[in-house]
């Protein structure tokens, strides 16, 4: 993929102009802010910063663990550092070893070892797959769901 990204002259600026045209889910910002009041927050990703970083401003940016890209002196993309193998279960239980209680949301396969970690695991808008091969989890539909399942854990 980075190849073919030289191939076509797409630069790291390029991609980072594109995604600074998508919008945070309607409510994301006031979501994140209601979380915020009530317990620290991070957010862990496996993305990469420079790719999250146009979302992440818009959001008042929030603490966010994810990956590394390496970028060239041309502003290429060349090459990337990822943190950890299952880096969110790692943030989990790194939290954990400084005794902090953790509640961790997630939407897919790759979040079901950090849910499985936390003491409380939400899935946020999952798809059926999902909700079907990992029935322990409360599933929230909507921030209002989520809102109500984070009141009853802290």
């Amino acid at each position: 993929r980075i190849g073919i990204l030289r191939d076509h002259n797409l630069k790291l600026k390029d991609i980072q102009d594109v995604i600074a045209t998508i919008r945070p889910l309607e409510g994301a910002l006031e979501m994140i802010n209601w979380i915020k009041q009530k317990v620290p927050m991070v957010i862990v990703s496996d993305t990469f910063t420079q790719f999250a970083d146009p979302l992440i401003a818009q959001l008042n940016r929030p603490t966010l663990f994810c990956n590394e890209l390496i970028i060239d002196d041309e502003g290429f993309i060349a090459g990337f550092r990822l943190r950890q193998e299952d880096q969110k279960r790692k943030v989990v239980q790194a939290l954990q070893g400084l005794k902090y209680t953790l509640i961790a949301m997630g939407d897919s396969y790759n979040d079901t070892t950090m849910l499985m970690q936390a003491e409380h695991g939400i899935l946020f808008r999952p798809p059926d797959n999902v909700i079907r091969d990992f029935p322990q989890f409360p599933i929230a539909k909507n921030y209002q769901d989520l809102k109500e399942i984070i009141s009853g854990v802290v």
